[in-house]
């Protein structure tokens, strides 16, 4: 039993010294001068402020993507020591020593380094030479525009490395498909592979880009597999079960998952509750919370209530009213009925409190035990300052003539009657017999005589004017106009009314039994509504002094000033290098010749390359120039301000294929000795002038050192590129 005791224990390690060459010269030139500026630095003002945030458990909606490098960027500073506590209001301000700005900047960095070797393995699986994919490599750790977007607190490298993490992972599970599926290294890379795919796509939408490609790579080569007689069709189900559970579930689940540590973390209120809905509001610790807690669930006859707006848009608003009256004519010629104004007032005001009334009843007060209010049942909303009853009519509304003025109703004595019925409608119901709930239900009030939903206007700049204090319009809208959100309300403040005398009313104050509105309010209502906001809130687009089109990217016709040294002429700027996005666009377009003609000539049974250089020919344009497409063309699409940082992960594709190109025209174009060498030297010669020009604009990459105003000069090769120099 004890015989295995007398041989000695072997372990044997294989190290591939490229790999650690390559990661450690990534880590020396992305981690070198980290700290360096000690100041903020272009977008570095924008994630600044969410890192704060983050630190503080402030909640916040940002529309530029999911949060999960945010998180990222965040953790940086969590290892760091970072308090929060930075004023992020401008470019250039300066970092107090208590700021960590190496921890802050460190992901990123890190992120940007490993690219290094991940390419150069993404060539070695896609069956490249060593020597090939070390130029790769090499070509990612000398691009200028890369390195700076790498030592900062932004999300592009970090965005890039996962896009090639998953790439890698692809090729890695395609590889080991024939000889060992389903092996413990087949699930891992495979596994790999979605996990990767959800953070690229966690990181910031552009990373979707990617999964879908990967996606349909993945589709491809299983259709293959189908056509394979050798694998039986319950081998086919466990591979497709295999591939859906790595490629699709887990990502969901992912990506899930990142939202749920979001909202774990933002658990309190911050400037950015407005947007969110009143249920949102009341989950978060303060604000809304603190004024909405200890209210009742379930409204009833004689309720105290405010009406929030659940659109939100232009700004969230409150049905108001005031005892001032709509002017007999309007500017325009055109007459009102002289009733009191009703209207959305985006701020909280005693004027906004309306009474729940049983059109049945006089009593304005809750009865013992409350008789709540359902779905489809009617009431009257009684105005508590002026105790004046919501109504509408045929007439026209002030700024949308075709729609129903909404007024409080005054008895004139003239052949006016009023129609204050409202069928109370909870459009988020679960059954027809739902109750009315504080915060969490959705209602439409559907006027009984008219069937007009009371909506608030989305007329453009639908402000009153000076005699409606420039407060939002309010409609009554016929239901053949369809739905919109603006027609939807809940109760955001709510209290049992007790006392019947008006004096009384106004100063009443009721403290009924707590009810934690948060205990409602599931994670995928949450997820739901936050998910909502990224995808359709939009900022609005200002023109940028450094935006671009996609257009100017190619031929790298636009830079970004990054940050530029109050008293020197030490600058950074993102700018590639003009001969490796050069190079690129030449691969690009050799590959795409060479594929055409390839594929006339096979189509004239003519093969000038063996079928499995062929198959890695497309296998190699499938990955780098998908990659570099699926990139890059969407950008055309899109209504956004666009800057020169979108391109990378466009780029980083591009540059894989140019050692590609090279190796293919070397191996399979250049027939003698004589032409291989000459092809030899033009590359040693090539890759001589990318390093000269990575040098020679090392001093606006890494900001250091500062160059006076003949070198600033001197580096704007291009016209378009605005090398900042200062007036003598």
């Amino acid at each position: 039993m004890l015989a295995f005791l007398k041989k000695p224990v072997v372990v044997t390690v294989e190290i591939n010294m490229n790999l650690v060459a390559l990661t450690v010269m990534g880590l020396i030139s992305r981690l070198w001068g980290l700290s360096y500026p000690r100041a903020v630095v272009f977008d570095e003002v924008y994630y600044g402020q969410f890192v704060s945030l983050y630190m503080k458990r402030i909640f916040f909606v940002d529309d530029s993507g999911p949060p999960f490098g945010h998180m990222l960027l965040a953790l940086g500073g969590y290892l760091g020591g970072f308090d929060g506590n930075f004023l992020w209001n401008r470019i250039g301000a300066e970092y107090s020593m208590n700021i960590p700005v190496w921890s802050l900047r460190l992901l990123p960095a890190l992120a940007g380094a490993l690219c290094v070797p991940l390419a150069y393995q993404i060539l070695v699986e896609l069956q490249s030479s060593h020597c090939a994919a070390l130029g790769a490599a090499l070509l990612i750790l000398i691009e200028n525009s890369l390195i700076t977007q790498s030592k900062f607190m932004l999300l592009e490298s970090i965005l890039i490395f996962f896009i090639l993490l998953a790439v890698l992972s692809y090729l890695k599970f395609y590889n080991l498909q024939r000889q060992r599926s389903f092996s413990g290294s087949w699930w891992f890379w495979l596994l790999l592979t979605g996990v990767a795919c959800s953070c690229a796509v966690g990181v910031k939408y552009m990373g979707l880009f990617t999964y879908m490609l990967l996606l349909t790579i993945a589709g491809l080569h299983f259709w293959h597999m189908i056509g394979d007689q050798n694998f039986s069709n319950v081998s086919l189900m466990c591979h497709f079960l295999a591939r859906g559970l790595a490629l699709i579930i887990i990502p969901v689940a992912m990506y899930l998952s990142f939202f749920y540590v979001h909202l774990t973390l933002l658990y309190r209120s911050g400037p950015h509750d407005q947007i969110m809905t009143s249920a949102f509001q009341a989950s978060l610790e303060g604000g809304l919370a603190r004024i909405t807690q200890g209210q009742p669930l379930e409204v009833a006859y004689g309720s105290q209530i405010t009406l929030r707006n659940v659109l939100g848009k232009p700004m969230q608003c409150w049905l108001h009213s005031h005892t001032n009256t709509y002017p007999i004519r309007y500017e325009n010629g055109r007459g009102s009925s002289h009733q009191q104004q009703v209207t959305c007032y985006p701020f909280k005001d005693v004027n906004n409190w309306w009474i729940v009334k049983d059109p049945g009843m006089q009593q304005l007060v809750v009865s013992n035990p409350p008789r709540p209010v359902r779905h489809g049942h009617i009431v009257q909303l009684v105005h508590g300052i002026t105790t004046r009853y919501l109504n509408t009519h045929d007439v026209a509304a002030p700024l949308s003539p075709h729609s129903q003025e909404v007024s409080c109703y005054i008895d004139y004595n003239i052949s006016m009657p009023a129609q204050n019925l409202w069928r109370v409608e909870i459009v988020n119901r679960e059954s027809d017999t739902d109750v009315w709930k504080t915060i969490l239900s959705e209602v439409r009030f559907v006027h009984v005589n008219t069937s007009a939903v009371l909506k608030a206007s989305r007329f453009i700049g639908a402000s009153l004017p000076e005699w409606g204090y420039r407060q939002l319009e309010v409609v009554g809208e016929k239901l053949s106009k369809g739905f919109h959100q603006s027609m939807v309300w809940n109760v955001e403040e709510h209290r049992y009314g007790k006392s019947q005398e008006q004096k009384e009313r106004e100063v009443e104050l009721h403290s009924p039994t707590q009810m934690d509105i948060s205990k409602n309010l599931s994670f995928m209502a949450k997820f739901t509504e936050l998910q909502w906001k990224i995808l359709t809130l939009k900022n609005e687009d200002t023109e940028h002094k450094y935006s671009s089109s996609a257009l100017d990217w190619i031929t790298m016709d636009t830079n970004i000033a990054y940050w530029l040294h109050p008293t020197s002429g030490a600058q950074i700027h993102l700018l590639g290098n003009v001969v490796t996005w050069a190079s690129a666009n030449v691969a690009a377009l050799v590959y795409a010749c060479l594929s055409l003609w390839y594929l006339i000539r096979r189509r004239r049974q003519i093969y000038d390359i063996p079928e499995d250089v062929w198959q890695l020919w497309v296998s190699a344009g499938g990955i780098c120039v998908g990659g570099w497409a699926v990139n890059y063309l969407p950008f055309f699409l899109m209504e956004k301000t666009l800057f020169l940082y979108h391109y990378l992960p466009a780029l980083t594709f591009q540059i894989l294929l140019i050692p590609i190109v090279l190796q293919h025209l070397s191996n399979h174009l250049c027939r003698s000795l004589l032409l291989k060498s000459m092809f030899s030297a033009l590359i040693i010669a090539w890759f001589s002038s990318v390093y000269a020009v990575y040098r020679t604009f090392s001093p606006v990459t890494y900001g250091d050192p500062s160059l006076s105003v003949t070198e600033l000069k001197d580096l704007r090769w291009k016209d378009s590129w605005n090398i900042l120099i200062r007036k003598q």
